[in-house]
């Protein structure tokens, strides 16, 4: 990784780096992609792809029609509101 590839990716993630700082990070990226270099020469022939390590399922609710709450429960701890409603504050003058 050389320092030109490291001043590209920090000016593209708009960071500000020390010349010492730079030398750091080349060295870091170049043991990095050393690593995923690495992993692309290990034999992955008869495995299968995984999403997550562990089996998932869904743990979803059934979904079923139950009764809500009425506009005088919804607002009734509310702050403020009026007419049925919440009301708040503009956000935007």
């Amino acid at each position: 990784m050389d320092l030109n590839t490291v001043r590209h990716v920090a000016r593209l993630a708009r960071l500000a780096l020390s010349e010492a700082e730079e030398a750091r990070m080349a060295e870091d990226m170049a043991r990095i992609t050393g690593h995923i270099h690495a992993l692309g020469k290990v034999d992955v022939k008869g495995i299968e792809p995984t999403v997550h390590p562990v089996p998932a399922r869904n743990a979803w609710r059934e979904d079923a029609v139950v009764p809500g709450f009425s506009r005088d429960q919804a607002t009734g701890n509310a702050p403020d509101s009026e007419q049925n409603f919440f009301k708040v504050p503009p956000v935007i003058e």
